[in-house]
């Protein structure tokens, strides 16, 4: 793709993203805006989620298509935030219409922790997610330290001085014939985020002041036999979505979710601890005919993509130093 390509998921016709970002407060919100008659699927591995809306994705439940997804900072503090998306979308006549004729937007939703970055006091709520919402386009999605991403912390078993920063990333995959599959997500893991060779680019420090990590397989062993773990490592999680403009069923929607994790766990190590809340969601369009086994083999590959462009992207803030700082 050239330089000024959209190599991120609003590269997706009808898809559109908005963040909500405070600075101050280290907090923010995403919300990914869905064209008409997306099916929706998620897959929930960590051990800690925070989510709403996630039982109505399931393949034996009634609904199919979903308006937009909100991933948010807060904790379950962030889930407010699906209110507002949900009031935009109702106020422009947009969501599933029920036997009645009512509209009701449907909005799943997953947060992650920040509140011991920035301000605890403040964190998205339904106006936050009403102007991410309102901000939404379909330029390329700025990545870092924006929206959802904004308090992300990487392996921050130590505290905020030995942790790295982290964001949100989007990656996107042309697979030919117009056909596409991307991701966006939020990067606030336990684990160390890593390349393919497993050298990690963002974790725990060896100092505040240092480049050098300690990798956090080594830094768990001394509570491997059931010894207290530090607080810190159950405020973490990785969220996001992959899409697809395929034509894919609700079963096949939640295989892609499935499938997506694998990028997660190949790009964050180690990752689904019962200190994360790891969800992805998937999304597809309906657009073109696909195999569902190609679309999950490419939503694992943006995936891992995606968090490794978040970290690559984010910015220091609130003392917690970002690896283009390091």
């Amino acid at each position: 793709m050239t330089p000024d390509a959209n190599n991120t998921l609003t590269a997706l016709t009808g898809f559109r993203v908005g963040h909500y970002t405070d600075l101050d407060a280290a907090t923010g919100c995403t919300v990914i805006l869905c064209p008409p008659h997306t099916v929706g699927g998620v897959d929930v591995r960590g051990g800690a989620p925070g989510t709403r809306e996630t039982d109505l994705l399931q393949p034996i439940h009634a609904v199919e298509t979903v308006s937009a997804v909100v991933l948010a900072g807060g904790s379950a503090f962030g889930l407010a935030a699906a209110d507002g998306a949900m009031r935009y979308l109702a106020e422009r006549g947009e969501g599933y219409k029920t036997r009645a004729g009512y509209i009701v937007p449907i909005v799943p939703a997953a947060i992650l922790f920040d509140l011991a970055i920035g301000r605890p006091d403040r964190y998205p709520d339904a106006q936050m997610g009403y102007d991410a919402a309102a901000n939404a386009t379909s330029a390329p999605i700025e990545q870092g330290t924006v929206g959802a991403g904004t308090g992300c912390r990487i392996a921050a078993m130590r505290g905020n001085d030995y942790a790295t920063k982290g964001g949100i990333g989007s990656a996107v995959v042309d697979l030919g014939d117009g056909l596409q599959v991307a991701a966006l997500v939020a990067v606030n893991a336990v684990g160390d985020v890593i390349e393919d060779d497993g050298t990690i680019i963002a974790g725990l420090r060896t100092k505040p002041e240092s480049s050098t990590f300690v990798g956090m397989l080594n830094a768990m062993r001394q509570f491997a036999r059931g010894l207290p773990a530090p607080a810190a490592p159950a405020e973490n999680t990785v969220i996001g979505v992959v899409a697809t403009n395929a034509r894919l069923s609700k079963d096949h929607v939640n295989k892609v979710a499935q499938m997506a994790h694998d990028g997660l766990a190949r790009a964050v190590r180690p990752a689904h601890t019962m200190f994360d809340g790891d969800t992805i969601f998937a999304l597809a369009s309906g657009e073109i005919e696909a195999d569902v086994n190609v679309i999950g083999a490419f939503a694992a590959e943006v995936t891992a993509q995606a968090i490794r462009n978040g970290v690559r992207a984010a910015t220091s803030l609130a003392g917690v130093r970002a690896i283009r700082d390091l």
